[in-house]
């Protein structure tokens, strides 16, 4: 029974890895081409995240009224719908922030609950490999999203459409395969923190989930207009995004199968220190093709590997409704920091070429000094 609910789970968040990876490059660089400023591209990129932070404040209480399959059905159709209104006669700026907020409101649960669901799963001797499975199977299929993008090119029909088909498909799995009363255990119990209270119980896990956000969805809006402004073609540019997602996608599992063995919070200091030294790097490595195609794998690596170990952190620590607020927050956290990527990231490539690079570090520097806390701490104090 666990084994069927994993795999529905791990098939729906490809689903949701996909709607993610297809959909910001898709319109970034439909912008980019129309000639729209680096600033509005960063708002309108921004606004999936702003649907997932709305969605992270509802989840806990959307949890408490309505069983998880209803929820996956609804979240689906909204995605289904959102992603088939890309493909909109005319140019209606106000359809597509709409089409961008609904989809980030319907990823944003998706991803909330099901992280919690996989958690609740886990036996603690398997946690971070099977953790690293399901972050590695999202990321796996995210990275279509740009591959289809350089293949088909930004203005074909056929990425939207093969998005929506699967959007579809998810929603007939869920129907089909998910128990209709099936929800996180000890859902009325009390909870021990608030949903901004577990900033400060984990401040570290949360500074990680806040980079990988904002690393995700600079990577997936803004790394293709980066590398085009270097001179690289727009193909190779979004082809750049999925050798990054790669290197995430292919290095998740043996990074579990790490977590499972040694300390996990030297590790998740370790891969933010490495995102950061390749962080600095970037505006060296982009002169140097033969050097950057491997450091964009190891880049991918790394930071995902932030994000992974996050999860692995929280699932080892909490459990019932505390489980479901921290995973509420790092939703909430998620929204922020792909709010604050593209904001912030393409405010700074206004002021000059290295603008992503620079927002890059400076994210990863502040995850690297609460690691470093985290790190030195007694394990008891991890926990709450």
């Amino acid at each position: 029974m666990h084994r069927c609910l994993l795999c529905v789970l791990i098939f729906t968040v490809s689903v949701i890895g996909l709607n993610m990876g297809a959909t910001l490059p898709l319109v970034a660089l439909r912008l980019h081409e129309a000639g729209t400023a680096n600033l509005n591209i960063g708002i309108l990129s921004a606004l999936p995240a702003a649907g997932m932070i709305i969605a992270a404040l509802l989840a806990s209480r959307l949890c408490r009224r309505f069983a998880g399959r209803t929820l996956y059905l609804a979240c689906f159709a909204l995605c289904t719908l959102s992603t088939g209104a890309l493909q909109w006669p005319g140019d209606s700026l106000t359809l597509l922030a709409v089409s961008r907020f609904t989809l980030g409101l319907g990823m944003g649960v998706v991803v909330i609950l099901g992280e919690s669901w996989v958690n609740e799963l886990c036996s603690e001797s398997h946690r971070g490999r099977v953790v690293a499975l399901y972050a590695a199977c999202f990321t796996g299929v995210q990275m279509a999203g740009p591959a289809l993008i350089s293949l088909l090119g930004a203005h074909s029909v056929w990425p939207v459409a093969l998005v929506t088909l699967a959007n579809l498909l998810a929603l007939a799995v869920v129907a089909g395969y998910l128990p209709k009363g099936w929800g996180l255990s000890d859902g009325h119990t009390a909870r021990s923190f608030s949903l901004t209270g577990f900033v400060r119980v984990a401040p570290a896990l949360c500074l990680g989930v806040l980079f990988f956000a904002f690393f995700d969805a600079v990577v997936l809006s803004l790394f293709p207009v980066y590398a085009s402004s270097h001179g690289y073609a727009l193909g190779v540019a979004a082809l750049m995004a999925s050798v990054i997602l790669a290197g995430d996608m292919l290095f998740q599992v043996p990074l579990g199968w790490l977590a499972d063995r040694l300390e996990r919070r030297a590790l998740h200091l370790a891969c933010g220190v490495l995102t950061l030294a390749l962080g600095l790097s970037l505006p060296w490595l982009m002169n140097w093709p033969n050097l950057l195609w491997p450091a964009l794998v190891l880049l991918g690596a790394a930071a995902g590997g932030i994000y992974t170990l996050a999860l692995v952190l929280i699932g080892q620590n909490f459990r019932g409704p505390d489980l479901m607020t921290a995973n509420a927050c790092i939703g909430l956290l998620w929204g922020v920091g792909s709010l604050l990527g593209p904001l912030l990231s393409g405010a700074m490539m206004t002021l000059g070429p290295q603008g992503l690079p620079l927002a890059l570090s400076l994210a990863a520097s502040l995850f690297v000094i609460a690691a470093l806390g985290a790190w030195q701490l007694p394990r008891p104090a991890l926990s709450k």
